[in-house]
């Protein structure tokens, strides 16, 4: 038989003790404590990470079951603006969604089910989530984000000059308003617009003028067969200082910022819309609204875990 090893050769002797060590099995057990909350940390973190970002949305629809948010600050549902027949300049709204241009195609979205939209509404009309409760603005300077998933080709199915998948505005566009659209290029580009309040009696800026607001993507190429993932992300709005910020990412990257100006959207949230799908063709799933500017880490969080945001679903304001 082998020598028996004396406790000596050990370089750790569980059982012994020490006045100035104390316990080593207890010292053991607390290394290997220690580990494992380490191992744990990342786990951990990204649960936390994750925790803060759902508590920022004001307002998030899946698009699961119907047609309407799950969550939010404000009226969840969706109503229907459309020119006023004989007014120029005046819009009748409608609560719901009228038509038949709007439907839930269960298990095609990117995470669950999905808004599929067919048509284009008669009379310019636009379907939106009224801004009251769901948006984070305020007087003196606010920041917020959209983050939504699109299916679409513009160059082949979208019948209009002009497609806004996502546009935020009180009195129009390019008069106190964020966006992203689909121009009339051929082939089509994708552009993010920040516009601020026009005053009254000014003209305002033009979407062709160089010094415009705004972020273009060339020729954006999309197909009907591929998921995108768009985020407007903006701050320092309504601060009266050239200090405001608006970000563009798709598909988890920063494409390009508007900067360096003064950007006042002036709403009366009551008279704001969240408008969705405007003249869209194609899917449209997982729409989330912030209550600040994400940043590029929570971007991409979004754009690898789609259905981030869906526990959100099981909660109420």
């Amino acid at each position: 038989m082998p020598p028996m090893l004396s406790k000596s050769v050990f370089l750790v002797n569980p059982y012994a003790k020490d006045e100035h060590e104390g316990d080593t099995m207890t010292i053991s057990l607390r290394l290997i404590g220690c580990c494992l909350l380490l191992a744990a940390c990342p786990v951990l973190a990204a649960a936390d990470e994750q925790a803060v970002l759902r508590k920022a949305v004001t307002l998030y629809a899946s698009f699961d079951e119907g047609l309407k948010a799950d969550f939010g600050g404000g009226d969840l549902t969706f109503s229907t603006r459309f020119n006023h027949p004989t007014e120029k300049g005046k819009f009748v709204v409608e609560k719901g969604i009228a038509g038949k241009a709007f439907r839930i195609a269960k298990g095609k979205g990117v995470r669950g089910g999905a808004m599929e939209c067919v048509d284009v509404l008669p009379r310019n009309g636009r379907i939106f989530f009224p801004g009251k409760g769901n948006l984070a603005f305020k007087k003196g300077g606010w920041g917020g984000s959209v983050s939504v998933w699109i299916k679409t080709d513009p160059d082949k199915l979208l019948k209009t000059r002009f497609c806004d998948p996502i546009q935020i505005a009180q009195k129009g566009a390019n008069d106190g308003g964020i966006w992203f659209d689909f121009n009339d290029a051929k082939p089509r580009d994708m552009r993010m617009g920040a516009f601020p309040a026009v005053p009254v009696g000014k003209k305002g800026i033009s979407e062709d003028d160089p010094k415009a607001p705004m972020v273009w993507v060339k020729g954006v190429g999309f197909k009907a067969a591929d998921w995108h993932h768009v985020v407007l992300a903006w701050k320092n709005f309504d601060t009266g200082k050239p200090d405001a910020l608006a970000t563009l990412y798709v598909d988890g990257k920063r494409v390009g910022d508007v900067k360096g100006r003064a950007i006042g959207m002036e709403w009366d949230v009551d008279r704001t819309g969240i408008y969705v799908a405007v003249n869209y063709i194609g899917l449209l799933d997982e729409l989330a609204v912030f209550d600040r500017a994400l940043t590029a880490e929570d971007v991409a969080r979004l754009h690898k875990a789609p259905g981030l945001l869906a526990p959100l679903k099981k909660k109420a304001r």
